[in-house]
């Protein structure tokens, strides 16, 4: 089953949309917060993104722009919008095809079949996990902040995911080590030590301050 999320604020074409794909087995999802997309993209995980132009408080060009910075999942967008200029404006800001409302239902379906196919037949989908803000890539060892991207080395991938993966738990020092210990590297509790500085210094520069905190003789966690 393919996860489609619809960003509609118009509510009867959002419904209709929704009960269409959900009668052709596609689990949709509607967005609800207009200042925060992006966060319901990262939670949600879509294979592909149906964007209308015209929304609330940001506009669809500047919704695809941010998905694009994170993931290449296809973007269809769907807008009364047709001349030739918010068409090029959606290709240009990475958008994969446009549908001008109004529209037939079968030739939306069609249209997110061939994208699905297209997409899915020849690439593998990417994970992406996120806190505060920050959302760190599984398929590229990237952490993306506002308009910052962080390179991570091997060991700062890993420290980052196992601490999101447990996010609002402590995570002793001796369970990183281990997770570390798992790809036959040695670390030791200095090579530990410097690991967390080093990663806290460099998410401190894109402006995560604080992120990673430091329980006394217990471990670490993200809050």
């Amino acid at each position: 089953m393919y996860r489609i999320l619809l960003v509609e604020d118009d509510e009867v074409i959002a419904g209709m949309v929704s009960r269409h794909l959900s009668n052709w087995g596609y689990e949709v999802r509607t967005a609800e917060d207009f200042h925060d997309v992006l966060k319901t993209f990262v939670d949600f995980q879509p294979q592909l993104v149906l964007m209308d132009i015209s929304l609330p408080f940001y506009n669809g060009f500047h919704w695809c722009s941010e998905i694009r910075k994170l993931s290449k999942v296809p973007i269809l967008f769907l807008s009364s919008a047709s001349d030739n200029m918010s068409i090029v404006m959606a290709v240009n800001m990475g958008g994969d095809d446009f549908v001008s409302k109004p529209f037939d239902m079968n030739v939306l379906t069609a249209k997110i079949q061939a994208l699905l196919r297209r997409t899915y037949d020849f690439a593998g989908t990417s994970s992406l996990m996120e806190h505060r803000g920050a959302i760190l890539n599984l398929s590229d060892a990237t952490l993306t902040y506002g308009d910052n991207r962080l390179e991570l080395t091997k060991n700062e991938f890993r420290i980052i995911q196992m601490l999101l993966e447990n996010k609002g738990k402590i995570v002793s020092r001796d369970a990183i080590m281990t997770r570390l210990w798992e790809n036959d590297d040695y670390v030791d509790e200095n090579t530990l030590t410097v690991n967390i500085t080093r990663l806290r210094r460099k998410l401190e520069t894109a402006g995560l301050t604080q992120f990673i905190t430091t329980k006394k003789g217990l471990g670490y966690t993200v809050e």
